[in-house]
């Protein structure tokens, strides 16, 4: 009896804890099945919070929160072994990249990153990751438990909340009861923009190393503090393709390792492994490259991991089910399925690998502190824009790259103003960047003059050399030079001890000093800009430097002094007190060429005929950089819009009805700025009431003609097209300085051309950006847009009665990372016309 009661009392232990570990499908927690409907981004997390509780193996942390405050998350999986170790681990793989100096622990795990849905309206993603997650914590899944013997699994459900939910909450209130897989119905369009992007409208599968969103900058701070061994990116594409996994395309980086290339195709295999058994269809090798520094497959692979990406045929279009071009239904959990598939033979094959993963991660980080590759081994960045040096500094260390200042010698090395190898001495503000770092893959990256491209069928800009984008003059050097200094030497942001000053002077040459303009024109405070360049107190200061007097600031009394100097500091800019008027070269104050800021009332221009992502730039420009006050109209609203209400109109990229109306011009006369960007400027070519038109291209002379140029070969029809491409090049600009909307430049510009589009010269206008012959620096350029690109106008200005026109026929806010084009856009925004 004895016997039976306790073999009963076992059999009942058994029962309940079995019940214990017992974990909810993702379909028992929501109530339906996955595929049957989008999950709201709320129960995705209610689900993941829910996990926590149900299995001890699960880690999950809020590492902040998106700009309409919905958390991001990161659920970490481990083995029981595993799970308390966390820390320890993440450690230790710091040591194996040597982030840290003490020396690694052997049996490292590998690590495993999974990223889903950084485009919000390819939301198939986090809908897999729900069934990801619980296959790797259910207990009862023993092929998930043996990977995790040496694997630890970080799992990323949602990069993008707030653009899935844009994408969620369109969807689900238009679909059919039944889902309809026609694919015109209206469940099948998303109203402008979409949910790809972020809620500044920004792409951030482009903002891995420029950080310059909210969500980005959170994640990646979190990121290198793990650097994993693998990290995979999930996506959707069109609804006609299949699915796409790694290996990727050609162009490949060359400081791409042997062992990043052959892994992709290890894991490869195993992907093809699954969807064989299955009888997928899928394509490797093919339109998606790994050259470009800011996606979420090169950014890791620049920072030693095995990074890919994984395609889904599907996005915004494919709703729950919708017929393609061969005429079968993609459903939604299809789908799933296949980006379920992928994650867990990801997982797989690191697990099978990871002794061999762990090693090469250690040797990757190795090569690159010992034997930095590439030619150069020190990076010099000239310390005379102290703002603009500061704002590089910030974006450096934030990709974990180490810098310094000063050099005991100087050096001789490439130029990348004049192109040419010169001798030149080391500053004490001067950056100083030693590749012999662990970050060295990506610093040359992010600092090669010019990037080798093994094909040029490539799919995103092919240029973005750090000195160009910032406009900072900087030499690259074979010598390995020894920083002084890992701070900047400090230079004091107030004002020099004055009594009583006149005025105080802030030098115009970066974004730090347009913050400090718009604080002050918020706080009311009156302010000047010299056009010219005048010299007062034994310093220099630009054609567009600000004058803020005490002369019309009488109304803030005794405190005046503290304002401006409590408003510079929180800018991050230096200001020169003055004790008079009478300035030692140059415009005195009370000149003439000594002009008033009239604080202006800036509307811009959204809608579905403006570029999402071109608009994003202009609000987020305004919002969160400058913080200055914008209103935002629709295209289809501005015929109902009192236009003398305000000074500035901003006509982002895009392809608009009308943007040189009559109403517009009117209103140009009287006085307004029209500011027209990329295709904005395109439509005002050519129109009656503006000087702008179209360069023509010089026409052939018969012998110059080829009788077979129209014989062409149907397998090189890419490349064809690529002749007339330029998917991103840098181009030298010469800038008139003493044009307002070239004021704080050096007499040229840094541009970077995403078209072969190049005007003729204003003939009643001011042509103040040209390109004139050999003005290319770097970047591919088809051969047919390279011949267009030569004398012409990329900006100018045009005054119309009393009002005028800003033409940026390129993007200065592009990406928000060419930092130098911030200035040329708030010269057009602050400084034209008064």
């Amino acid at each position: 009896m004895n016997k039976f009661l306790t073999i009963l009392f076992l059999i009942c232990t058994e029962c309940l804890t079995l019940k214990a570990q017992k974990i909810q499908t993702p379909a028992e927690f929501l109530g339906y099945k996955l595929g049957e409907q989008f999950t709201p981004h709320h129960r995705v997390v209610d689900y993941y919070r829910y996990l926590t509780t149900a299995s001890s193996n699960i880690k999950l942390n809020e590492y902040g929160k998106t700009n309409e405050g919905r958390p991001l998350l990161l659920a970490t999986v481990a083995s029981a072994e595993n799970i308390g170790k966390l820390e320890d681990i993440r450690k230790n793989n710091l040591r194996l990249a040597g982030i840290s100096n003490e020396i690694p622990t052997p049996g490292q795990p590998a690590i495993v990153w999974l990223s889903y849905n950084v485009h919000g309206n390819e939301a198939v993603s986090t809908e897999a990751s729900l069934q990801t997650i619980y296959d790797l914590l259910d207990p009862s899944n023993q092929r998930s438990q043996l990977w995790l013997k040496n694997t630890v699994v970080i799992l990323d459900p949602c990069l993008n909340p707030d653009g899935r939910e844009r994408y969620v909450n369109f969807y689900n209130p238009v679909r059919n009861l039944v889902p309809d897989a026609f694919p015109s119905s209206r469940e099948h369009f998303e109203p402008w923009p979409g949910g790809r992007a972020n809620h500044y409208y920004f792409d951030l599968n482009r903002d891995w190393a420029w950080q310059s969103q909210v969500e980005t900058q959170q994640r990646m701070l979190v990121y290198n503090k793990w650097l994993p061994q693998v990290h995979v990116d999930f996506h959707e594409q069109g609804v006609n393709e299949p699915y796409y996994f790694a290996p990727a395309a050609e162009p490949y980086h060359q400081d791409i390792s042997k062992w990043q290339r052959e892994f992709q195709t290890i894991i490869g295999k195993n992907n093809a492994r699954y969807f064989d058994k299955n009888g997928w269809m899928y394509f490797t090798r093919e339109r998606f490259d790994l050259l470009y520094p800011s996606y979420g497959d090169t950014y890791p692979i620049y920072n030693g991991s095995v990074g890919m990406t994984y395609e889904q045929g599907g996005s915004g279009r494919a709703g729950l089910a919708i017929v393609n071009s061969e005429g079968d239904t993609l459903t939604l959990k299809a789908r799933i399925d296949h980006h379920y598939t992928t994650g867990l033979s990801t997982v797989e094959a690191v697990s099978q690998n990871a002794s061999k993963a762990i090693a090469e991660f250690k040797s990757y980080f190795d090569a690159s502190k010992t034997n930095p590759p590439g030619e150069y081994k020190t990076y010099v960045i000239k310390g005379e824009n102290t703002e603009k040096l500061k704002a590089l500094s910030t974006m450096l260390q934030r990709n974990g790259i180490e810098v310094g200042y000063g050099s005991a010698k100087g050096a001789s090395g490439f130029n990348y103003f004049t192109g040419k190898k010169e001798n030149f001495k080391v500053e004490k503000n001067d950056m100083v960047i030693s590749a012999y770092q662990p970050k060295s893959v990506l610093l040359k990256v992010l600092f090669e003059p010019k990037t080798f491209v093994s094909d040029s069928a490539t799919y995103d800009i092919t240029a973005w050399s750090l000195p160009y984008a910032f406009g900072l003059p900087a030499y690259a050097t074979s010598e390995n030079l020894k920083s002084l200094s890992a701070v900047l030497p400090e230079v004091t942001a107030e004002a020099t001890e004055i009594s009583n000053p006149v005025a105080y002077i802030a030098n115009w040459n970066s974004l730090s000093d347009v913050k400090f303009l718009a604080q002050l024109l918020k706080y009311n405070i009156k302010v000047r800009y010299s056009e010219v360049p005048f010299e007062t107190g034994g310093k220099r200061f630009n054609a567009g430097s600000l004058i803020i007097a005490r002369t019309s600031n009488d109304g803030f009394g005794e405190g005046f002094g503290q304002i401006i100097k409590s408003l510079a500091a929180s800018s991050g800019i230096t200001l020169q007190a003055i004790a008079s008027a009478y300035v030692d070269k140059g415009a005195d104050l009370g000149s003439d060429k000594v002009r008033f800021i009239r604080k202006p009332r800036i509307m811009a221009i959204t809608g579905e005929s403006s570029s999402s992502l071109s608009f994003g730039e202009v609000w987020h420009f305004f919002e969160q950089q400058i913080k200055y006050p914008l209103s935002v109209v629709r295209a289809e609203d501005l015929q109902r819009v009192n236009l003398n209400e305000f000074d500035v109109i901003i006509f982002p990229d895009g392809n608009y009805s009308d943007p040189g109306n009559e109403k517009i011009q009117q209103w140009i006369r009287g006085g307004g700025k029209l500011i027209v960007m990329e295709g904005a400027v395109s439509q005002l070519a050519g129109k009656k009431g503006f000087d702008l038109k179209y360069k023509e291209e010089p026409k052939k002379n018969e012998k110059d003609l080829n009788p077979y140029e129209d014989l062409k070969i149907y397998e090189n029809r890419e490349r064809e097209r690529v002749g007339a491409n330029i998917p991103g090049a840098i181009y030298k600009v010469d800038l008139d300085s003493t044009h307002p909307l070239g004021f704080g430049f050096p007499g040229y510009y840094y541009t970077l051309k995403l078209d072969d589009k190049v005007y003729q010269y204003l003939s009643s206008g001011w042509n103040v950006g040209v390109l004139k012959k050999d003005n290319y620096v770097t970047g591919f350029v088809g051969a047919q847009a390279k011949k267009k690109l030569v004398d012409g106008m990329l900006f100018g200005v045009e005054d119309i009665g009393s009002g005028s026109v800003v033409y940026l026929a390129d993007d200065p806010l592009f990406r928000s990372f060419w930092e130098n084009g911030k200035l040329l856009f708030s010269n057009a925004v602050f400084m034209v016309g008064h």
